[in-house]
């Protein structure tokens, strides 16, 4: 379920538990396209054969393939009503805590810390958590930094 909110009722807002996005399956193309985009190519992200002999027993996505769905995940359970634009603005801390195997279902968990006014927009804080699905320990845990106008 989305949380609507106007620019005014976020800068207000202080530990609002958001909930959870829909579940996302993460595939092994979509890992490999990720590796043409960065041009990180290490075995356990593109080498099923190799990465099978791994630490995980298969192929994993990249730490920042996992951060960078934030913006898509985190649009599932906010909304500001009043926004015309959004744009990333930074990353105060992340932590990759675990991997995600090729075919898993991750969500986002959310939670937003707070918000303050900067010119005509609102810079908010949001505790991220991205599960993968019949894991107990999450992917990746932090706190990141959106700007709205």
């Amino acid at each position: 379920m989305t949380t609507t909110l106007s620019k005014d009722e976020l800068e207000q807002a202080r530990d609002l538990d958001l909930g959870s996005s829909d579940w996302t399956t993460i595939q092994q193309e979509q890992i490999q396209k990720f590796a043409e985009a960065t041009h990180d190519h290490q075995w356990i992200h593109v080498d099923p054969d190799m990465a099978k002999q791994g630490p995980f027993g298969t192929t994993v996505a990249h730490g920042y393939l996992s951060l960078s769905l934030l913006p898509f995940l985190l649009s599932q359970v906010l909304n500001v009503s009043d926004a015309v634009m959004g744009v990333n603005y930074g990353i105060e801390k992340v932590r990759f805590t675990g991997p995600v195997p090729s075919g898993s279902d991750v969500r986002l968990k959310a939670t937003l810390n707070g918000a303050k006014r900067r010119g005509d927009g609102v810079r908010y804080t949001v505790g991220v958590e991205i599960e993968v699905r019949d894991q107990e320990k999450p992917a990746l845990v932090g706190e990141v930094v959106y700007l709205v106008y």
